[in-house]
């Protein structure tokens, strides 16, 4: 089951709840989740690594250029494209580097999205950072906002790893590896979980959305 649709996400909800009655507080506080669903296939995930380690401001201004230049983004566009013009828009080198990975992956045929949409979280997260450029945060990012996966969990995340440190009364933030442990107890449904968490909190910094925060890779 893919958590491409409000109805989806409501079966999630519901599932996760069940599951782990302790999470119906988080709901309370932080409210229903947006779905926040995404474009797959390239764009999508040029949009990811655009977003990586800049304000969501910053990101969507980077964005907005990289789309007025290229409408229909495609791989042999970043391919054909030189440097100095994916800089004016507001690339940096290592994100240049990350798109002319993907851009070669695609013409190589060695990462195909229809694909991703058949495999668990698992196999398809290794095929995704099989690519230079390409870390666990970008594909689990990827598979949660893109394609639905509802057991799409990315640990690495600055907001979720403090999410789980208020929400449960940690003494200290997790960290990735200790984050991916906790979140076992929410599995099949970590993807659902995951938005539950950036709605609590959002709820929890001034009542603002919490987005993605994501970590360096």
């Amino acid at each position: 089951m893919l958590v491409d649709s409000e109805e989806a996400l409501d079966t999630g909800l519901a599932a996760l709840i069940a599951q782990d009655p302790a999470v119906a507080e988080l709901l309370r506080i932080g409210g229903r989740p947006n779905l926040r669903k995404r474009n797959p296939g390239l764009q999508g995930l040029a949009a990811i690594i655009v977003s990586q380690q800049v304000s969501t401001a910053s990101a969507s201004a980077i964005w907005a250029r990289v789309e007025a230049r290229f409408p229909a983004l495609s791989a042999s566009d970043i391919l054909a494209t030189d440097d100095e013009t994916l800089r004016s828009l507001g690339l940096s080198s290592p994100k240049i580097r990350a798109l002319r990975a993907v851009a070669v992956a695609i013409d190589e045929g060695h990462l195909a999205f229809d694909h991703l949409e058949t495999c668990s979280a698992e196999e398809a997260e290794q095929h995704m950072v099989a690519i230079k450029g390409i870390g666990p945060w970008t594909a689990r990012i990827y598979l949660l906002f893109c394609l639905g996966h509802r057991d799409a969990f990315p640990a690495g995340d600055l907001a979720l790893q403090e999410a789980v440190k208020i929400g449960f009364d940690l003494p200290t933030r997790p960290n990735p590896n200790e984050l991916e442990a906790f979140a076992e107890r929410w599995r099949p449904w970590r993807g659902v979980a995951a938005k539950l968490l950036w709605s609590y909190y959002g709820a929890m910094k001034s009542g603002k959305e919490a987005v993605p925060a994501g970590t360096e890779e």
